[in-house]
């Protein structure tokens, strides 16, 4: 529809002495600002004009045609320059409702009845906070969101480190009890007997002395008749 409207809005025509000026296609305007509409045209006599406007029924699926209703909230001016003869209507919104959008258009009683090329007006409704925080408090909620940060952090690698200590310790103790099962199952009544009999073998000496031995065999002669 937008660029149908666009597209009208280049076309200027002539019927029974009348021209229309082109039209601001579209207007968008936030919820309760005001908003102007305007449709000009020249004339060639004194010509009668009056704002009606197109709009759509979702609920009924129907289009329908109305004249627009002139109160204290929506009110009509026009403003003619001589020198060109041209004539301006404009429709004036203090306060615009979600209910007034759609197609505005000037509608010209003449020998036929003219339409302007027309305007959208389209009404939209600002996204509102749900939740109105002061700067302080957004601060503060980010504060917290970073110490929560940091304990997800520090919190896994301190539990890490506590289960490799533990797990070294338990390695510590089945290393060392590995050990004195080793020495549990040794005879120490074996280990000493051979032992003993190395240290008795040591003591009684294999190796006499040259000197002593030729003393025995003089004596040995003596002694003899």
């Amino acid at each position: 529809m937008h660029v149908l409207t666009v597209a009208s809005s280049i076309v200027v025509f002539a019927q029974d002495g009348v021209t229309f000026e082109p039209d601001r296609p579209w207007l968008r305007v936030k919820l309760s600002d005001t908003a102007d509409l305007k449709c000009c045209f020249t004339k060639g006599k004194s010509v009668k004009f009056t704002w009606v406007k197109h709009c759509n029924n979702a609920s009924t699926k129907s289009h329908g045609e109305q004249n627009v209703e002139i109160s204290d909230r929506v009110t009509t001016t026009d403003k003619v320059d001589k020198n060109k003869n041209i004539v301006c209507g404009y429709l004036n919104f203090k306060s615009v409702e979600l209910n007034d959008t759609g197609m505005y258009q000037c509608r010209l009683n003449v020998s036929t009845i003219l339409f302007s090329h027309g305007t959208y007006l389209q009404v939209y409704k600002p996204m509102e906070k749900t939740i109105n925080l002061s700067e302080s408090t957004k601060n503060k909620i980010l504060t917290a969101e970073g110490i929560l940060l940091l304990l997800c952090v520090l919190l896994p690698s301190a539990t890490l480190l506590c289960k490799s200590k533990k797990l070294h310790e338990l390695e510590k103790k089945k290393a060392k009890k590995e050990e004195e099962n080793i020495y549990q199952g040794l005879n120490l009544d074996d280990c000493c007997t051979p032992y003993d009999q190395i240290e008795r073998s040591q003591g009684q000496c294999p190796y006499q002395d040259v000197g002593t031995i030729m003393e025995e065999e003089e004596e040995i002669q003596l002694e003899k008749p």
